[in-house]
């Protein structure tokens, strides 16, 4: 598989996103850990280095996870995770919490849970509004000093932002959502992160699976998954978002490919600096994902797929927008 660049970070130009491997999507689905560890290994086998996983998700499960995959195989993975949605001084998880003491802790959980001596890359979570990002990247630059982490990332920050923590310590990527139906960051972050020479890591690059074609109805989802309460799930927001997705299978019928490996193989155009990192935990659609790295759209497709009508809807809900760095 072909490589992009985050920073000096080089790593497989298509990740692994290991959120629904803890069952994130909804708190009630059924885990099939053995599943998950089959399908990390098959996409090492493909070709894939670049697995991300986070505390939160579980919490610590994906992480656990993760870390019994790659066992006896830590030499051909670039492990990233993230802090500070786990707060370890009481607030407990889905406490934003990145203090310096807060990332001193929970790195050493991360380290046990994956099994290694080091965390290739280190992302805050969220931005947190009551700890100055320089105190937060002072900390985790302290880790790299101390050589428990190698890489420092940041998720859904803002350039200004991204500029505060770069001055700290150099910064190798940054992790947004980022998409056909997710376009926001093209206008101000692209910029900013090749100005300063950071990655970007696309998360739900399938658009929370809708982009998929796989999805029709809301219906099929569990009481408890999320996404029902997502504004592009609902309503005439997801009755117009289901056309945006056939349009995609229109090019994807034409490509002799599948709607995921459109929206996969369109992200890929847009720079050797960007490694997007589909989650699955299911054999079939990590060989499916994997297989985008092959696929060649022509001028007239990727045209197309550049003037798709934009997707109806805020990406998250009220609560989770209120987390995100403005």
């Amino acid at each position: 598989m072909k490589t992009a660049h985050l920073g000096d970070l080089s790593v497989s130009r298509i990740g692994l996103g290991a959120m629904t491997m803890a069952g994130t999507y909804t708190t009630g689905a059924a885990l099939d850990d053995d599943e998950s560890i089959r399908t990390i290994n098959r996409a090492l086998d493909l070709g894939v280095t670049h697995i991300d996983t986070a505390e939160i998700y579980g919490p610590y499960h994906s992480e656990e996870v993760v870390g019994r995959a790659i066992r006896g195989r830590r030499d051909e993975v670039v492990v990233a995770t993230k802090y500070g949605l786990v707060s370890h001084a009481g607030g407990g998880p889905g406490n934003v919490d990145s203090s310096p003491s807060n990332v001193r802790t929970a790195v050493e959980g991360s380290l046990s849970r994956l099994g290694v001596d080091h965390i290739d890359l280190y992302y805050q979570h969220r931005v947190d509004p009551n700890v100055p990002i320089e105190d937060t990247i002072g900390a985790v630059a302290e880790l790299v000093a101390a050589g428990k982490v190698r890489h420092i990332g940041l998720s859904e920050a803002s350039a200004a932002t991204v500029r505060r923590a770069h001055a700290v310590h150099p910064i190798a990527a940054l992790q947004t959502e980022f998409s056909l139906w997710s376009r926001e960051p093209e206008t101000e972050l692209f910029p900013t992160l090749r100005e300063l020479n950071i990655g970007f890591v696309p998360y739900s690059p399938l658009g929370h699976g809708l982009l998929t074609g796989q999805i029709r109805s809301v219906d099929d989802f569990a009481d408890d998954d999320w996404r029902k309460d997502n504004p592009r799930f609902v309503g005439e927001n997801f009755r117009r978002n289901l056309a945006l997705v056939d349009e995609v299978r229109q090019i994807a019928d034409q490509a002799g490919a599948t709607p995921a490996q459109v929206a996969l193989a369109w992200i890929l155009l847009q720079g050797n600096d960007i490694a997007p990192i589909p989650g699955t935990r299911r054999l079939d659609r990590v060989e499916e994902n994997t297989a985008a790295d092959q696929l060649a759209l022509s001028a007239e497709q990727v045209e197309l797929l550049n003037n798709l009508t934009p997707a109806a809807g805020a990406r998250h809900n009220e609560a989770n927008m209120a987390r995100i760095d403005g």
